[in-house]
């Protein structure tokens, strides 16, 4: 029903913005609610969420993050909306509906001159008007012009639309200008399909990329900054004491903006049932959070080795989900991102936006940029590459600005 997402917003400004989702239940629906509020750049501030198994209360309290200068809150309804089960008795005798088709996939196609920014500027109209970013192939010529071929879907399912296309042109030419040589919107071919694996890695990058523990050494790109070691700090106690039939799961870290996308996901991957969650605001900088859990076959955790096994996947997807290093690619400096897809296929939204956004604000120009989907160690990653532009204000051979330039982008991506 269309009551089914209520937004009430916040009275004045700063106030949070309220979203209550009241549905039938289904595996995963709270990871895939946070995933969504991600997308259009919303930080949760705290979240209540309640279920039986068969209908679900869920509250956000949200505020948009300072890197989203648009909301389209009717739009975000109508996505949540989308998600909301059906209360129809289909549903009830069918509790597992079948997938909807796969939204067609676009390749969205321009030339036109170089200039510091281009890629996010272009990155964000396309952000801001709900059209995802599959797959990217940008290239600068030596004669300092560029060539980008953006994979995109359309999450408001218009873009067959003339009304739809004109109006994506319309935007693009507003930022692009007297620039832009040429620009093309057409159904993808079979071109997506080699465009969706990445080039390889380096046994090295990769070990370095895919690492499952944050590292303290100095010689590793990814090495924390002194004010960054809270990250390792981290606690998540498991307790059967206090009910009969669930395990409470309290979990207590430093906070950052995908934070609860993030523990939702890793259980939603378990296949772990959530019958009650709490997360509170921020105190200092740090979160907690109390999950009443069940495994997929209603039981409790007992087992030893089970509970710590969860506790130590919750860790690593939540104080690492994001890899960041800087390697050598060739003459080439080269920035890798990668993060863990989802076993559903979705990767972590609005990547491509923050690396940018995080670049243009340092100044640097990106050569050329590629996504791609990378299988190590038994998961599947969406891994972000970026040769980055010598003639900045940077000397990317030394490893003090190495450093600065994957702080300043780790920041971003983790909203600090």
């Amino acid at each position: 029903s269309d009551d089914a997402v209520l937004i009430q917003k916040g009275n004045k400004q700063g106030e949070p913005h309220v979203i209550t989702v009241n549905c039938p239940d289904k595996h995963g629906l709270g990871c895939d609610i946070c995933h969504i509020i991600l997308d259009f750049g919303l930080y949760i501030t705290k979240g209540d969420v309640s279920t039986d198994g068969i209908w679900c209360y869920m509250v956000f309290w949200v505020v948009p993050h300072s890197s989203s200068p648009v909301v389209r809150w009717p739009s975000l309804k109508d996505r949540l909306q989308s998600l909301c089960p059906s209360c129809s008795v289909t549903f009830y005798l069918n509790d597992q509906p079948s997938n909807s088709p796969a939204s067609p996939v676009y390749l969205l196609k321009f030339f036109c001159l170089d200039r510091k920014g281009l890629l996010h500027d272009v990155t964000q109209v396309l952000c801001e008007l709900e059209l995802t970013i599959q797959k990217v192939k940008v290239t600068t010529t030596p004669d300092g012009r560029v060539l980008d071929l953006f994979f995109i879907t359309d999450n408001m399912e218009l873009l067959h639309t003339e009304e739809r296309q004109h109006h994506l042109c319309k935007q693009l030419d507003a930022v692009l200008g007297d620039s832009c040589i040429s620009c093309k919107l057409r159904l993808a071919g079979p071109e997506y399909d080699c465009h969706h694996g990445i080039s390889s890695l380096s046994p090295a990058v990769a070990e370095e990329l895919f690492l499952f523990v944050l590292s303290d050494k100095e010689t590793r790109s990814q090495a924390l900054s002194s004010d960054m070691t809270k990250l390792k700090k981290a606690n998540v106690v498991v307790d059967n004491s206090l009910s009969p039939a669930h395990t409470l799961l309290q979990i207590h870290c430093v906070d950052h903006k995908s934070l609860f996308y993030d523990i939702l996901r890793t259980l939603k991957d378990c296949n772990i049932k959530i019958a009650f969650g709490r997360f509170s605001p921020n105190s200092k900088g740090y979160r907690d959070l109390d999950l009443f859990i069940q495994q997929k076959d209603g039981k409790k955790f007992v087992d030893p080795e089970k509970q710590n096994g969860l506790c130590s996947r919750l860790k690593v997807e939540m104080l690492h989900p994001l890899r960041v290093i800087i390697a050598n690619r060739g003459p080439d400096t080269e920035l890798l991102v990668a993060n863990p897809v989802e076993l559903s296929g979705k990767g972590r939204p609005r990547v491509f936006y923050d690396v940018t956004l995080a670049l243009k604000a340092l100044g640097i120009c990106i050569f050329s940029a590629e996504i791609g989907r990378y299988s190590s160690s038994d998961r599947e990653w969406e891994v972000y590459r970026f040769l980055l532009d010598e003639n900045c204000g940077f000397q990317l051979s030394s490893t003090l600005a190495r450093n600065q330039i994957v702080d300043r982008v780790r920041r971003m991506l983790m909203g600090w």
